[in-house]
């Protein structure tokens, strides 16, 4: 199996490499277009800024690679993030493969010491609805990092609950995204990456 992951700029990426490396399978990281187009499971992780990385996205004319894949693509954290249609993050509009929106993680007044932005750590997911959640992922916990959210929408494929619930997971088409890190989330993330990988 062909698998790449896409090099841009962004944080974290060789982590997801190692994470693939544990399950036995090899995956290269690359920007050439040819064999992420040539790949049959597409990667497409990160940690970073939005409106910077949508940037350097369009000047490399990765956001039209992208958005043009026909394979299985999995986005991971800031990967989710990008594959949506408009960020809070720089106020930038992103890749548009989910209509769904990403908005700054906002603490209810007086619970500023309570919920503290970024999220981070571990948290449980629920209402899991696509090939990569299997039903036993149901209420399991996976680890986040993040200060912004993307909504509850119509490409949710599982949500999680903090300051408000937000999509932890989206599905549409052939287009995966997870806003938790399964890389990171031991033997949970370890099964999600293997049902992406089966698909």
């Amino acid at each position: 199996m062909n698998i790449v992951i896409i090099k841009y700029n962004a944080g974290n990426i060789e982590s997801v490499q190692n994470a693939l490396i544990r399950l036995g399978v090899k995956a290269e990281i690359t920007a050439d277009p040819e064999k992420i187009r040539a790949a049959d499971k597409v990667i497409f992780p990160g940690v970073g800024e939005a409106s910077t990385t949508m940037a350097y996205l369009k000047k490399h004319k990765l956001d039209e690679l992208i958005r043009s894949l026909k394979q299985p693509v999995l986005g991971i954290c800031l990967g989710q993030q990008l594959m949506c249609s408009h960020s809070e993050e720089g106020d930038v509009d992103c890749l548009g493969i989910f209509d769904e929106k990403v908005k700054l993680f906002k603490p209810k007044p007086g619970q500023e010491y309570i919920t503290k932005v970024p999220h981070m750590g571990w948290n449980s997911i629920h209402d899991v609805n696509s090939a990569i959640m299997s039903a036993d992922i149901e209420g399991q916990y996976v680890y986040f990092v993040h200060s912004y959210y993307v909504e509850v929408g119509e490409h949710t494929a599982a949500t999680c609950n903090y300051i408000n619930p937000f999509s932890a997971a989206l599905h549409r088409d052939n287009f995966y995204a997870t806003q938790f890190h399964p890389e990171k989330s031991q033997k949970v993330g370890e099964r999600i990456l293997e049902n992406f990988l089966m698909i």
